[in-house]
């Protein structure tokens, strides 16, 4: 039951304002946990891997980059091939291997329950080369093969998310899809047999599961009352670290360490309760405004170790699960231009890149310009283009800079080679930068303003 101590230590119920501060708290830290979830149960939800869908503990590997038609996950990227798993690691560890990929650019971050990032094979890290890797969870206490390095997680909850870089082309695509077929997963206990798919579970197809709404407007979605049941059902195998002590003094006044039901509060506290997920998301939205700021651009560092800046991690959630390092990969991201106007289809914009202007990325790094509506995700247009990078060939002025053009009609024959074509309404920007060099991570280098022209 909720409660709360006075100065004789006597447990008091919370009042509805006491009811409502805790629970904003508790919604925020809980929010990347829920959309994990959410996400782990529209794309698990399948008897074989097909598509972008996989059961538990099978890749399901983004073959094509995805139209504007999929609002799957929010914040896609077009410039790696994502090779997506879930682990549940309840009953054992699992062991992935990952090849040799050569000069590919790859990543292999691997997310516990709180989108923390655990793991990271990957070229930056490990130099493509080829390993294997024990995720383990929080109750495994076992001895590892010698040739398995151990990866440890504090929730049985895990998601893998690599990414591997293609250019797109067919060509690209086929070579790529050969490294893909090389990722793979395999419980320790079939660690070393020659075919171990001979024994892979197939997955359990659950109807009830809303295949058709965004994971994240499920959880968005969500009154209080389902919010909280959920959260503190997801909480016994995903529990809170040693770091969080003070926030599960927060859930056990709620009561959520144990099994929550919104019916058997006070009306009070139910009140306050219901006040929750509204005012919890305007923080978590609002907190765009907290983060760097230059140029109209965001540019946050805070992603994938966020210790216990819990309204960061939410924030992250809500834009995409799956926040990188950003020793691994920077995405400035602009909502306004460089008056501090939002960024509309209604007005035209260019961006120009002087030579100090062009993102500063690692010899195997490599950079992006992503196009998304105000609710990050892709936007239709006649081009079929959602994105521009340093893969393509633009049209560079006489003094060696380049402008690229923003807006939704083209610009001309003459410079649709550097068109990125905008929708009607609002709009969001992603410049992605892999293997970002020091000055983008220190602040020394922002990206140059997007600029209006009418």
């Amino acid at each position: 039951m909720p409660s709360s101590t006075d100065d004789s230590g006597v447990e008091q119920p919370l009042t509805e304002e006491e009811a409502f501060q805790l629970g904003v708290s508790a919604y925020i830290y809980g929010y990347p946990l829920l959309v994990m979830d959410s996400l782990r149960r529209v794309t698990t939800n399948v008897v074989t891997p097909q598509g972008t869908l996989s059961p538990m503990g099978q890749f399901a590997h983004h073959r094509r980059f995805p139209g504007a038609s999929k609002r799957t996950i929010a914040g896609a990227s077009l410039d790696t091939l994502y090779s997506l798993a879930w682990l549940d690691l309840s009953r054992e560890p699992y062991v992935l291997h990952v090849p040799d990929v050569e000069d590919r650019f790859y990543m292999m971050p691997i997310l516990d329950g709180w989108t923390e990032v655990i793991g990271n094979p990957g070229t930056r890290t490990t130099g493509g080369k080829a390993g294997n890797y024990a995720i383990t969870g929080p109750q495994w206490t076992g001895e590892l093969p010698a040739e398995v390095q151990q990866v440890k997680s504090g929730t049985n909850m895990v998601l893998l998310v690599g990414r591997t870089y293609s250019s797109g082309s067919a060509a690209d695509y086929e070579a790529m899809h050969a490294v893909q077929d090389q990722y793979t997963l395999v419980p320790l206990s079939m660690f070393g047999e020659s075919d171990p798919n001979l024994r892979l579970d197939e997955g359990v197809v659950d109807p009830s599961i809303d295949m058709k709404t965004p994971p994240r407007d499920q959880i968005d979605n969500l009154g209080a009352g389902e919010f909280f049941a959920l959260f503190s059902r997801l909480l016994k195998a995903n529990p809170p670290t040693p770091q969080d002590a003070a926030v599960v003094q927060v859930l056990n006044r709620l009561g959520l360490l144990g099994e929550f039901d919104m019916s058997k509060v006070s009306d009070g506290v139910a009140k306050g309760l219901s006040r929750v997920p509204e005012a919890a998301r305007g923080q978590i939205q609002g907190h765009y405004a907290r983060q760097k700021q230059a140029n109209g651009w965001i540019v946050s560092t805070g992603s994938g170790c966020y210790g216990t800046d819990y309204l960061q991690r939410a924030l992250v959630a809500y834009i995409g699960v799956g926040g990188n390092l950003p020793a691994d990969s920077l995405s400035p991201i602009a909502r306004l231009d460089g008056h501090g106007k939002m960024l509309t289809g209604a007005s035209s914009y260019v961006m120009r890149f002087a030579r100090a202007d062009i993102p500063p990325i690692a010899p195997r790094g490599f950079w992006s310009l992503t196009m998304y509506d105000s609710e990050y995700f892709l936007v239709a247009n006649s081009l079929n283009r959602h994105s521009v990078s340093s893969r393509d060939k633009f049209q560079e002025n006489l003094d060696g800079s380049m402008d690229l053009y923003i807006q939704t009609e083209s610009p001309g024959a003459d410079k649709q080679a550097n068109w990125l074509p905008a929708p009607d309404g609002e709009f969001i920007l992603m410049l992605r930068l892999y293997w970002p060099k020091d000055e983008a991570l220190d602040g020394r280098w922002t990206p140059p303003p997007v600029r209006r022209t009418e």
